[in-house]
């Protein structure tokens, strides 16, 4: 039998969750919710779901590969040229679609610990070697980051908010950090909840595009667009920069209805607007129940809160609140991440949280 490289063998693959439908068969429940992924609570916008229907009659039609219209709706946005606008399968692959192009075997790409998962796993496929470093205060710590840079370093990962802890590094730490990273790496700067963050000091990243630093800006339409399940995302650099990322990118790559439906939403400025002001509720509402239960939690801004255990194992919080439909995120042995819901998904959560506890 064919063996895989050692390289691949010993990855550890990212574990998704079972559908909701599965968990409560194998549990005997129904009415579960979901408070694991992420997700935009509100769905996606009427627009999109239109614009999905609409586009039902062409699927026979392949894809526009080069996603012409809505490069063109970012790029006018966001006032950069379309050529500076790569779209994506969600940006999943415009993180593998970096790694191929710029990281050979045995290069470095920096990244912090706990953040996004996938940065490790792909720089591994790819041969490259990972370099950890631990987070700060719940977020990247630069300094040790740009410390760690070597004639071997490719890439570095910064994901901005954070996930897991939707904690943010501040312009000024940017700043400084922008000035410490040498020409020729690559600085991804993951911005997937960018649009729910509220403080006045988040960097604007288009700022060191715009000053032509060697930066990939990622965005994503699964989050406040609420479309994760048509898989599209975009990616914005320099032109010379994306030309090589598109050299190792498969053909027809984004769907044609995930297209017309994330160039719809980006249009929909009023359902973006309804998810801000949803996700602002319930952090308010959930901050001042987990105060009232002494359960410690990092501050976010993004649709998602970390929270910190003192006596409950991770593990086991999750298999509790499972049991009574409650489904959020188990992170390290101490620690569980949980989406921002409507309203009566947040109550729900809590107080089920309420009764595990007093249970235990």
């Amino acid at each position: 039998m064919i063996e895989a490289p050692e390289h691949i063998k010993t990855i550890k693959p990212y574990v998704p969750g079972k559908p909701i439908e599965e968990l409560e068969r194998e549990l005997g429940i129904t009415g579960s919710i979901k408070l694991a992924s992420n997700e935009n609570p509100l769905g996606p916008s009427p627009l999109a779901l239109k614009a999905i229907r609409d586009a039902l009659a062409d699927i026979n039609r392949y894809p526009d590969g080069q996603c012409f219209y809505l490069r063109d709706a970012i790029s006018q946005k966001l006032e950069i040229n379309r050529e500076e606008v790569l779209i994506s399968n969600g940006s999943n692959e415009i993180i593998e679609l970096a790694v191929r192009a710029f990281l050979r075997p045995s290069d470095e790409a920096i990244m912090a610990q706990p953040s996004f998962a996938v940065y490790p796993m792909i720089v591994q496929a790819a041969g490259g070697k990972n370099i950890i470093v631990p987070l700060k205060d719940f977020r990247h710590d630069l300094k040790v980051m740009a410390s760690h840079i070597t004639d071997r370093t490719r890439i570095i990962f910064i994901a901005n908010p954070n996930n897991p802890t939707g904690t943010i590094n501040i312009e000024s730490e940017m700043d400084d950090f922008m000035q410490r990273v040498p020409q020729g790496v690559l600085i991804v700067v993951d911005e997937a909840y960018h649009e729910y963050v509220t403080s006045g000091e988040y960097p604007q990243s288009l700022k060191y595009f715009r000053e032509g630093q060697d930066i990939l800006i990622l965005r994503t339409f699964s989050k406040i667009y609420g479309l994760a399940g048509l898989r599209i995302g975009y990616g914005i650099a320099r032109e010379k920069i994306l030309t090589e990322m598109n050299k190792v990118r498969q053909p027809f790559s984004v769907n044609s209805i995930a297209q017309r439906a994330a160039l719809a939403a980006l249009r929909d400025e009023k359902h973006i607007a309804a998810s801000k002001r949803i996700n602002e509720i319930g952090k308010r509402y959930l901050y001042k129940e987990l105060e009232a239960l002494n359960l410690e939690y990092v501050p976010t801004e993004a649709n998602f809160i970390y929270i910190i255990l003192k006596e409950e194992n991770a593990s086991s919080l999750y298999e509790k609140l499972l049991r009574q439909g409650v489904i959020v995120r188990p992170i390290g042995e101490q620690e569980i991440r949980v989406t921002i819901g409507l309203p009566e998904e947040n109550k729900r959560f809590i107080e089920t949280l309420k009764s595990v506890i007093s249970n235990r």
